[in-house]
């Protein structure tokens, strides 16, 4: 897959797919991937925000966000941009919502192609932290741990408030 940048974030690389005006993709890549510059401008704008966010979980993006995605798939996203930081929902509290089932919340999650940027790391499972990228364990569930204790998240999880 081509990349117009991929660097190094606190829990490994991360590959960005962008055109010279939007964001198309974010991907979190195998361990052990390499580095590379931003091929244009726009990518390193992409960089720099989430390098800014890694530095401080408050910091807000501004990025024209070009996503697809079906209907419902965007009904999700727009909830999970509304959750703020420090905040989490439940599967079955987006689905209640829109009028869905919380397994098909589940997939919309997993198919957010602007991970971090459209945090879908703020909804978790009624009991745990749900999966991540279609993952429900491993690398994928570490970086959505690490985004949550980040964010300041888990302290709250631990003590029983979703």
């Amino acid at each position: 897959m081509d990349y117009q940048a991929k660097f190094k974030s606190p829990f490994g690389v991360i590959g960005i797919r962008c055109t010279n005006e939007s964001l198309t993709g974010i991907e979190f890549l195998a361990p052990g991937a390499k580095s590379q510059v931003p091929h244009n401008a726009f990518a390193q704008t992409v960089c720099e925000q989430l390098l800014a966010y890694f530095a401080n979980a408050d910091f807000h993006f501004d990025l024209p966000l070009k996503i697809g995605g079906t209907l419902h798939q965007n009904k999700v996203w727009q909830i999970m941009q509304a959750i703020p930081r420090g905040q989490v929902l439940t599967y079955g509290e987006v689905a209640a919502r829109i009028g869905s089932s919380p397994r098909a919340v589940g997939q919309a999650c997993g198919n957010n192609p602007i991970p971090v940027i459209i945090p879908c790391h703020r909804i978790v499972g009624k009991a745990s932290l749900g999966g991540f990228m279609h993952h429900n364990g491993g690398y994928a569930l570490d970086i959505k741990h690490w985004l949550l204790a980040h964010e300041g998240v888990l302290s709250t999880l631990s003590n029983g408030g979703v």
